[in-house]
């Protein structure tokens, strides 16, 4: 499982030249799943996305948490996050969780957000044509990749 995290001081969603989802300061999360993905490598991801201390305290240190500073999410799913260009100018995309699967851990690491951690989440439409804006603040932006959660280097 991939999120690419971008602090945000706000984001929005459309779909069909209708809004959807919209936050202001937090993330703007783009969630891509993978073939091999399941619900414990989705809690994984979500509790160090929820612990992720991103924004600045007084001295200007990267030392609060979403929770901390009152953050929204806005959770964005995207599969393009398993392109695998090593080969030609195309992406391939077989690594990539087939939909339906993709579909359920992705509103699974939602509800994880929104009931486990008790953050504010918005949402795009799953496979839908979106139009994505932000503004993000840095820019600051964080790939979190779970085959790297729990390695040491």
């Amino acid at each position: 499982m991939r999120f690419l995290v971008q602090r945000v001081t706000e984001a929005s969603v459309t779909v069909e030249g209708e809004v959807i989802g919209q936050i202001g300061r937090g993330f703007l999360v783009f969630m891509g799943v993978c073939d091999t993905d399941t619900e414990a490598i989705a809690d994984a991801m979500v509790k160090k996305l929820s612990g992720l201390r991103i924004f600045e305290d007084a001295e200007g240190k990267t030392n609060l948490s979403l929770a901390d500073v009152g953050g929204e999410v806005l959770a964005v799913s995207q599969f393009t996050l398993y392109a695998d260009c090593r080969h030609g100018n195309r992406p391939s995309f077989v690594r990539a969780g087939s939909p339906d699967a993709a579909e359920r851990l992705y509103e699974y690491a939602v509800a994880k957000l929104k009931n486990d951690h008790g953050l504010s989440v918005q949402t795009g439409s799953f496979g839908a044509d979106m139009k994505v804006r932000l503004l993000n603040d840095g820019p600051f932006t964080i790939l979190l990749d779970s085959d790297e959660l729990g390695k040491r280097g």
